[in-house]
């Protein structure tokens, strides 16, 4: 089964590094807990095309089962903006920080 990757964009102003980084470890614990239900990583974005996150997923399942329209209309309420959520399924990833190469989320070839 393909692993899913959520890009989450809302259409805000670029923040400060430090309200950046605020925000996000504010929030961080809220993620961390979601490893338990199939949340693999999230990145925080904050540029000069709004702000948001990637999120890594076990499955679409998975990210489905967040992603709620509850979810959306919390998030549109906290920013102010409704966000534009953009759906991949993921089979293939080269992770160089693990040295590994997983299809699906198996490892299929491995450094070291």
């Amino acid at each position: 089964m393909p692993q899913c990757i959520v890009i989450v964009q809302f259409d805000l102003p670029k923040r400060s590094e430090e309200q950046a980084i605020k925000g996000a470890t504010a929030t961080a614990p809220i993620y961390r807990e979601l490893a338990r239900k199939g949340l693999i990583s999230k990145n925080y974005l904050n540029g000069e095309a709004g702000t948001g996150g990637v999120y890594l997923w076990e499955s679409r399942a998975d990210a489905e089962a967040w992603f709620t329209e509850d979810r959306m209309v919390q998030l549109t309420e906290r920013f102010g903006a409704r966000p534009r959520l953009t759906w991949y399924d993921t089979h293939v990833t080269v992770d160089n920080v693990a040295e590994e190469t997983r299809v699906d989320g198996r490892v299929i070839e491995a450094v070291g």
